[in-house]
């Protein structure tokens, strides 16, 4: 290779690297972008945080069960059970699928069922299940709950879940007095 040849290398090397710094600094020119004096974004936070987290749970334990029990229907809850039957059995002397037989569930302790496996999280509870645990509980199991085994994403209306939970309560030996 002689030096005529290699000028011509550097010489395409040099031209391409002010070519790429040329055109940044008309880019820059054209496409201006106004910097902001401090960067990021400014989150407000309100000084009582903690207090209105509590509100928000006393709220959560304040809900009027008998309302809501009188918006659901025994019919449609069964409707929406059918969801529910792909993993729980609801006839009486019903065999355990994925998950518990569901007979008899409605003042029933939490992980009560003998012969079932429950999670760590339901077999330590140490309820039973009342018409308010049970709606907190379809709501969203795996937030009510944590720990539990179930992932169902629950029945996010209030008219479903007391539709289901009044259907669970009639399949029962004694159901209970609605509130």
């Amino acid at each position: 290779m002689d030096s005529f040849e290699l000028n011509k290398i550097i010489a395409a090397v040099l031209m391409v690297a002010l070519l790429v710094i040329g055109l940044g600094k008309i880019a820059d020119g054209v496409f201006h972008v106004k910097k902001p004096k401090n960067p990021g974004y400014q989150v407000e936070v309100e000084s009582q945080l903690t207090s209105g987290t509590t509100q928000a749970v006393e709220l959560v334990e304040k809900i009027d069960i008998a309302a809501i029990m009188a918006l659901g229907d025994v019919a449609s809850g069964e409707k929406i059970f059918k969801k529910c039957a792909a993993c729980h059995s609801i006839n009486k002397g019903g065999k355990n699928k994925i998950g518990p037989a569901l007979y008899n569930v409605v003042g029933r302790a939490v992980g009560g069922v003998n012969d079932y496996k429950y999670s760590k999280a339901l077999a330590s509870y140490g309820k039973e299940w009342t018409f308010e645990e049970l709606n907190g509980f379809l709501q969203k199991p795996a937030s009510y709950l944590k720990g539990t085994k179930m992932s169902y994403a629950g029945l996010r209306k209030e008219k479903d879940r007391a539709s289901v939970i009044k259907y669970l309560n009639q399949k029962s030996d004694s159901p209970k007095q609605l509130p």
